[in-house]
């Protein structure tokens, strides 16, 4: 099994979001798609559980906003950094 590390799976997620910027329910159906890839990659032993949880709680953003706000997530540097975390949430190395 091939590892890939933290930074090529949040440059996926934020690729699909900037290629659909223009149309975020298209890139809100890529990411339940991706969600699915994340959860067996985790399964398989793949993708260590830390990074999980940060690819979802970033894709529990990017799924349950408006789309003004998918626009400001999409802008927002910090978010696309590992070990990105949201306010009052503790920071771990992988995600």
């Amino acid at each position: 099994m091939i590892r890939r590390d933290t930074r090529s799976w949040l440059s996926d997620l934020q690729e699909i979001c900037e290629r659909n910027f223009d149309a975020p329910e298209e890139a809100r159906r890529q990411i339940r798609q991706m969600a699915g890839e994340w959860s067996d990659a985790n399964r398989e032993g793949v993708m260590e559980d830390s990074l999980l949880e940060g690819l979802n709680m970033r894709a529990y953003r990017l799924l349950n906003c408006t789309d003004d706000e998918f626009s400001r997530w999409l802008d927002d540097l910090n978010f696309w950094k590992p070990g990105w975390r949201p306010e009052g949430v503790r920071e771990s190395d992988e995600s």
